[in-house]
């Protein structure tokens, strides 16, 4: 009679799930299991637990995010064949491109940032429109292309390396060092980017990721049929699971370990998330030492060198009177990676440990250091405008330092760092999750 009774139970929540439209989902940030009502445009649901956006639903997510993603894409071409900068002195003139810099700094020898600086300024911004575009453009199509399921999820990959919002903030660095010395001139490219910024964040901000994925449900996409029937009544002990890539909740051994929607590999936690943060955490803190120690940049004029270090940048400009601008170069430069160092080893030890003390304000603490790791970007790309610009040979030039190399290291191991994390296993480790009984890591 009770399994009768179950069976009745399931097949009433079923009917209550297609009916309303709700779907079961997994918090991303505690793990907790918990239905998602059909919102309606401009509404927003919670974790009933910790609080954390589950989703937030608008006004035509994927005609609005499409026009936006094109109108990025031709700001962005702007940037790239205009001048960004020009400065004078002495009758010599040097002209910067958001290639220039880059360039430069290969030709010191120095191909390590060449290729992080093209990655982050141009390939990954670029390859994340044109996939939003390609991808929001096919829906729109009669027969969407089956792969475009794969191309969305190398947006996800491409969001946190798209830092145009950064190189700009750094190029505003580079022009307050520079007003005083030499005569500067803002190029189109610089406008450009001001709006290309401002149109990328109003094109995260109006985009629904779900309606993406639920739009392409609906017109036969996905890697395989999903049963959302089974998925209604599914529980978390029963060993369902959501995926990583598009978070829809699902039983990985109907399907051979892949998500049935986007054909990611599933897994119930991100696999050796605590070794290998611990991993990418001290290599971090080992290269924090000489990009502390050893000079960024040269400044070099009439034949004489005068090195900088990052502390040294930050007392030049309290020198100079610029303590907004010093204050913000230390809090990206100095204070932000030794910050995000210590807190990510807070959230590891206490994962390890099993606290269960202020588990909300950890999971806060998380999302805030995975967010503003990027932004200590910002003195190396001051540091390629500023070698494309400052090269009048004998009189007057900037060279790159070793020190930017282990600085540009310490910023990409903490990102790895902190999206190689899973914060759910903090809940786990505290006992919150019961259906999770393996050890966190």
């Amino acid at each position: 009679m009770s399994g009768q009774a179950a069976t009745a139970a399931d097949a009433s929540l079923a009917l209550e799930a297609w009916r309303t439209g709700s779907r079961l989902c997994e918090c991303a940030s505690c793990g907790r299991f918990q239905r998602l009502p059909s919102l309606l445009p401009g509404q927003s649901a919670r974790c009933i637990r910790c609080e954390a956006v589950l989703r937030r639903a608008r006004i035509d997510p994927l005609g609005r995010a499409l026009a936006l993603n094109l109108a990025a894409l031709s700001l962005f071409a702007v940037a790239c064949l205009m001048t960004l900068m020009t400065v004078s002195t002495a009758g010599m003139v040097r002209h910067a491109s958001l290639f220039s810099g880059p360039v430069d700094m290969g030709r010191s020898g120095l191909w390590e940032l060449t290729i992080v600086v093209m990655f982050t300024t141009v390939i990954a911004p670029v390859a994340k429109l044109l996939s939003m575009v390609y991808v929001l453009g096919g829906l729109r199509l009669r027969r969407p292309p089956r792969h475009i399921r794969r191309v969305y999820a190398w947006v996800e990959h491409l969001r946190p390396w798209s830092m145009v919002e950064v190189f700009l903030l750094g190029v505003l660095v580079a022009y307050t060092k520079l007003i005083d010395l030499v005569h500067i001139d803002i190029g189109v490219a610089f406008y450009a980017l001001v709006l290309l910024m401002l149109t990328m964040i109003a094109a995260e901000a109006l985009l629904d990721r779900q309606a993406v994925w639920e739009e392409m449900e609906r017109r036969g996409v996905p890697h395989r049929d999903i049963d959302h029937v089974a998925t209604a009544v599914s529980r978390p002990e029963d060993g369902a699971v959501s995926c990583h890539t598009c978070g829809l909740v699902s039983h990985p051994h109907h399907h051979d370990d892949h998500c049935p929607r986007c054909g990611s590999v599933v897994h119930a936690r991100k696999p050796s998330a605590v070794p290998r943060a611990w991993a990418l955490l001290i290599a971090a803190a080992i290269l924090y030492v000489p990009a502390n120690v050893y000079p960024v940049l040269s400044f070099i004029q009439l034949g004489s060198g005068q090195p900088s270090t990052i502390l040294g940048g930050v007392v030049e400009l309290l020198d100079s009177g610029m303590w907004p601008l010093a204050a913000l170069v230390f809090f990206a430069s100095v204070a932000v990676p030794m910050l995000k160092v210590l807190g990510l080893a807070i959230l590891l030890l206490a994962t390890q440990l099993g606290w269960r003390q202020r588990l909300r304000d950890r999971t806060r603490l998380y999302f805030v250091v995975n967010a503003i790791g990027r932004w200590s970007m910002i003195d190396i790309f001051m540091e390629t405008i500023l070698v494309a610009l400052v090269r009048f040979g004998a009189v007057v030039s900037i060279e790159p330092g070793m020190g930017a190399i282990a600085f540009c290291g310490v910023v990409i191991l903490t990102m790895l760092a902190a999206e190689g994390f899973d914060p759910r296993l903090m809940w786990d480790a505290a006992g919150e999750n019961e259906h999770m009984r393996a050890e966190p890591g």
